[in-house]
């Protein structure tokens, strides 16, 4: 049995900015500045992503841990009215639907998410593109964690208890388009494979030593074998 935990951003759709303008409207409305513009968002957790941002503006962690709920309420708030625009401009990526519907008919595979999003932004995300966010009855969110690294261990155990009996860690497999999303699993034995088709090219990917790196997600069938041969 495998576990294909996906990440959301840059893998299964890409949101043209929308989380971006609203992490940066909360942060606005709840320290008075949207962090630096400059701020790298990918690969990184909602939480991790406010604590940068409050810490760059001299933030004491206190203070950040004090605000953080605020800011998440807030963030998902905006995140909502972002999705709701008519011109949202949220784009599902290639090749996705075919690929969760082929794994989807699999008994050996169980669909997950593992992502940096909390998990309300998680579901308003795939509900803009028309995915269901029940089809994955795993997951691990930035609401469980505040580093993508903690996420894995949540996950397996997540799949563990769906499942009814202990999931390896190598039966979990990271499908992601960041070096933190290759790298995240490693400390319980997950596999990984990269997708280009968020800021990083196949090269850089390659570089991080995944299990497999795919340009896009339309390669179905090569992509299915790639995750149950991790």
């Amino acid at each position: 049995m495998k576990v294909a935990l996906f990440d959301i951003d840059g893998t299964l759709l890409w949101t043209k900015g929308a989380g971006r303008r609203a992490m940066e409207r909360a942060l606005a409305a709840n320290i008075g500045t949207s962090g630096p513009a400059d701020h790298r968002y990918d690969g990184k957790t909602d939480r991790q992503i406010v604590r940068e941002a409050m810490r760059h503006e001299g933030f004491a962690d206190a203070e950040v841990d004090a605000r953080m709920e605020r800011v998440m309420a807030n963030y998902v708030a905006e995140l909502t009215v972002e999705l709701e625009r008519d011109d949202h401009g949220v784009e599902l990526l290639p090749g996705v639907l075919e690929l969760l519907d082929a794994l989807e008919k699999r008994d050996d595979v169980v669909l997950g998410l593992l992502t940096g999003n909390v998990v309300h932004g998680a579901e308003c995300k795939l509900r803009c593109v028309g995915i269901e966010f029940a089809r994955f009855p795993v997951g691990a969110f930035g609401s469980d964690g505040e580093h993508r690294h903690d996420l894995p261990a949540i996950a397996r155990d997540r799949a563990s208890a769906h499942i009814g009996r202990p999931v390896r860690g190598d039966a979990c497999v990271i499908i992601g388009d960041t070096p933190s999303d290759v790298a995240c699993g490693r400390g319980i034995g997950a596999r990984a494979i990269a997708v280009a088709t968020g800021h990083y090219d196949v090269a850089s990917l390659e570089a991080c030593n995944p299990h497999a790196v795919f340009p896009d997600l339309t390669d179905t069938m090569a992509i299915v074998r790639a995750i149950v041969d991790a």
